[in-house]
């Protein structure tokens, strides 16, 4: 750790510790969790919903600990010859340590944030950069107020880019995430209605999104779809600097006249010719073997391979890239001759739309188990309405929706228009009616809201259709 304590008596005040210690003194090793606390670390009790760290300050003591930093409404007595600060709030003091920390390093920060598309781009864009560079991520869902200065902590002097996925519930948070981090390069995926039950309006996203340009580097680049103008005028009320808009035309589009590239070349300042069939993208005059399928995912290469060039990555080397993504996202596996695109993770509107999109081009019959959106506030029936409608006009062959939530009803009028409709409770019960209907040949899609735990019906589907 590249931080001197006596930067903690410039930053917080002078340590009340009676202890004498060395102004030279580093930093231990920081530590957000009792349980994993070692000889040396420094301790930080940060507070959330249902927790509180200062409960655990003696126990990281016992185990010994260097020192740690307490909030101002904590006044239980601290271990004399244990150090410790006072501040306002830890949370905001370990976001400032990592940023302190993050400055020492002579890594580029690459930040990324949008509705959907987040970890996707990121572990895209790691694979990238791999080629070229040592890089650090973020890992699983460090992507918050806790997980991003963990992610800065994380890096060391060799990490050449470290890669930081922002994600927020409201106003303000991805502004205290580009603060601690402070970004070189800034990537926005896109602009959707996740979250609007919190922040309101689709304006309100977008300005929350734009926050991750409060810290970015004024020489530093931010790179966007070009063809969200609500976003591109957001951007514009906040940044003055470079931006780099990308989009992708089908080439299916082109060759039947309705597009071509130099149309859009006023639009984008990078502009992709997107494959279906072969899932390929042309770039300039390098052709791309996808590591990823579908449409969507075409549109997150580019603006990696846009991040990639800012960076002067050879595209040579993008030859081949190993893309690994967690559970739950963009799978794919095969089970009885039945295909089954594994989307469990979390849904939006636009990535529910995203995923039938995609699954529909295969051939054969095409069904869904759909689990309900969540966080869309009073909009939830609006756009599950939506979303039903579009399920028929794709010509769903079946659909089981799981849930109880009353937003869901919605879709009781249009299931005279889906061939098999059925509705359970829980995410397993959905088994029953898709025992029934799925045969060799078939597509099914998985696609729910964290909450509504869609991953538990995998195991069942394995089971009954390995025998087809």
């Amino acid at each position: 750790m590249s931080i001197k304590l006596k930067q903690l008596n410039d930053l917080f005040g002078t340590c009340l510790s009676k202890k004498i210690f060395c102004l030279e003194d580093q930093l231990g090793p920081i530590c957000i969790d009792s349980r994993k606390i070692k000889k040396g670390d420094f301790f930080i009790p940060l507070v959330g919903e249902n927790f509180n760290g200062h409960k655990f300050i003696f126990e990281a003591y016992k185990k010994g600990a260097q020192g740690t930093i307490i909030s101002d409404d904590f006044n239980e007595q601290i271990p004399e010859n244990f150090l410790y600060w006072q501040v306002k709030d830890t949370l905001i003091a370990f976001q400032q340590l990592a940023f302190i920390y993050r400055k020492s390093l002579s890594s580029k920060i690459v930040g990324i944030t949008g509705s959907t598309g987040k970890t996707t781009t990121r572990e895209i864009l790691r694979a990238i950069l791999e080629t070229t560079f040592k890089v650090h991520s973020s890992s699983n869902n460090n992507n918050n107020d806790f997980g991003v200065p963990l992610t800065l902590f994380e890096a060391n002097h060799s990490h050449e880019i470290i890669l930081v996925e922002m994600a927020m519930r409201g106003l303000g948070e991805i502004k205290r995430l580009s603060n601690c981090s402070g970004p070189d390069i800034a990537v926005i995926t896109n602009i959707g209605s996740a979250h609007i039950g919190r922040l309101g309006s689709i304006q309100n996203i977008a300005k929350a999104k734009c926050e991750i340009i409060s810290k970015l580097n004024h020489m530093g680049v931010v790179i966007i779809p070009g063809n969200d103008d609500l976003l591109s005028e957001s951007l514009n009320n906040v940044w003055k600097g470079k931006v780099i808009k990308v989009g992708i035309i089908e080439s299916n589009l082109i060759n039947k006249g309705i597009s071509k590239n130099k149309d859009l070349s006023y639009k984008y300042d990078l502009c992709g010719e997107f494959d279906f069939s072969s899932n390929t993208l042309k770039v300039e005059e390098n052709i791309f073997n996808l590591p990823l399928k579908g449409k969507h995912n075409a549109i997150n290469f580019l603006i990696s391979l846009a991040v990639a060039k800012e960076l002067r990555v050879d595209m040579e080397r993008l030859t081949k890239m190993n893309v690994q993504l967690p559970e739950g996202r963009s799978q794919t596996f095969s089970v009885g001759g039945i295909t089954v695109y594994d989307e469990t993770y979390n849904a939006s509107p636009e990535s529910v739309r995203a995923s039938l999109e995609f699954m529909i081009r295969k051939k054969g019959r095409h069904f869904v188990v759909l689990g309900t959106m969540y966080e869309l506030g009073e909009y939830s029936n609006y756009f599950h309405e939506e979303i039903a409608k579009f399920i028929c006009d794709m010509k769903i062959d079946g659909l089981v929706l799981v849930g109880e939530d009353k937003c869901l009803e919605v879709f009781n009028k249009y299931s005279y228009l889906i061939p098999n409709f059925c509705r359970v409770n829980k995410s397993e019960e959905a088994i029953i009616p898709l025992s029934n209907w799925l045969r060799d040949g078939d597509s099914l899609l998985l696609k729910a809201s964290r909450k509504i735990r869609l991953e538990k019906l995998i195991p069942f589907i394995k089971t009954t259709f390995n025998h087809l």
